[in-house]
């Protein structure tokens, strides 16, 4: 389920980046380390680093949600358990670039106004276990992140502090099966005793 998060915001920012951008970057969901990019990834780059998952107790419900069946029975299930996916997203220019700064800063402010566009994700985008959730899913661009600190961060993971933008994703996922209700009232009966007035 989280490798179709991760292309999902992939096939989001294919679709809602210029197509000048686009068409000359990599994306890449490794870790922006002292080693990046990574043979497999060519400069310029998109970074999108999963850093963080948690559930998200706000938007969960305890409601159980029942469904009819055709038989007059019904089956019942716990609701999804909501669950914030959390990127650090950097920009890498190219290593030719005569102006790195001005290249990673263009390229995070593509990335940011693209994102902005969507506060959820356009079902168009949805890939694998994503597709059919409701509602649909919301997004956070620009909120504060999970990360407590980021020099701590960049010094963790052994390279030089950059401009970054956090974006977090709220799936839903199934925690179990439907179980079968109690059958269903579909009619009521009153009974009046002899003797009783029914005026």
């Amino acid at each position: 389920m989280i490798d179709d998060v991760d292309r999902t915001v992939e096939a989001l920012l294919r679709q809602a980046l210029p197509r000048s951008v686009i068409d000359q970057v990599s994306l890449s969901f490794a870790a922006p380390d002292n080693e990046f990019p990574p043979n497999s990834v060519s400069l310029p780059a998109i970074d999108l680093f999963l850093y963080d998952l948690r559930e998200n107790r706000d938007l969960r419900t305890t409601e159980w949600e029942l469904e009819r069946q055709p038989n007059g029975t019904a089956t019942r299930q716990r609701p999804p358990a909501r669950v914030d996916c959390s990127y650090l997203i950097t920009a890498w220019p190219s290593s030719s670039s005569p102006t790195p700064p001005l290249d990673e800063h263009h390229l995070l402010g593509q990335v940011m106004q693209s994102l902005l566009r969507y506060p959820t994700i356009p079902a168009s985008v949805l890939q694998g276990t994503l597709q059919g959730q409701s509602p649909p899913l919301p997004t956070a661009t620009l909120q504060p992140g999970r990360l407590q600190s980021l020099a701590e961060f960049w010094q963790a993971l052994g390279g030089k502090p950059k401009a970054a933008l956090t974006y977090t994703v709220t799936i839903g996922v199934e925690t179990s099966g439907p179980e079968e209700a109690a059958p269903l009232v579909t009619d009521t009966r009153v009974r009046l005793g002899p003797g009783l007035d029914r005026s």
